[in-house]
């Protein structure tokens, strides 16, 4: 199993929701919640101004996922919202995904279905490849997390931005006398 296609937008929807919300060049506005939703394929029209403060508690909640030195941690973080997040695993086979779980009933509001999957995502993500491709960003300065859903695995930085000025900055460093 790999984390891909659907599953993915579970993963990159957490990703971008912490640093919307918890980083210091974040943007957590009405807007900004809106359109974390629709680039990763959530159904945003249902996305409703009331539902902000939700969405931001959530992405405040999931930092610490980021930040877990070790398995356990992780494992301990996500069973804990696991226990306190009610969650109703149905198969449902629609356009343009097809076959694939969803964790939440329909009728649940956006903020809910929305933990549901972030969080069952993240969890897959770490059964099948531990603690490895996620963190917070190793450029220095920068307070961004991110998660590799990539084939490699090894990424390390929040963008390729962060990556560039690290590695520049590193071959500076090695060509001073």
């Amino acid at each position: 199993m790999r984390i891909t296609g659907y599953k993915s937008h579970g993963v990159s929807a957490a990703v971008a929701l912490v640093n919307a919300v918890t980083s210091v060049s974040g943007d957590a506005s009405v807007d900004a919640l809106r359109r974390i939703l629709r680039d990763n394929e959530f159904i945003w029209q249902e996305f409703e101004a009331r539902d902000a403060e939700a969405f931001r508690h959530w992405g405040r909640t999931l930092r610490p996922f980021f930040e877990a030195a070790t398995v356990e941690e992780a494992m301990a973080l996500l069973n804990e919202l696991m226990l306190e997040i009610p969650m109703h695993p149905h198969l449902a086979d629609h356009e343009p995904h097809g076959l694939h779980m969803h964790y939440a009933p329909p009728s649940s509001r956006l903020p809910h279905r929305f933990r549901a999957t972030t969080l069952m995502n993240l969890a897959e993500l770490v059964v099948e490849h531990g603690l490895g491709r996620t963190g917070v960003c190793a450029a220095g300065g920068c307070d961004r997390v991110y998660a590799d859903t990539s084939r490699s695995g090894r990424r390390r930085f929040c963008s390729e931005t962060c990556a560039n000025r690290t590695n520049v900055a590193a071959f500076r460093a090695r060509r001073r006398p």
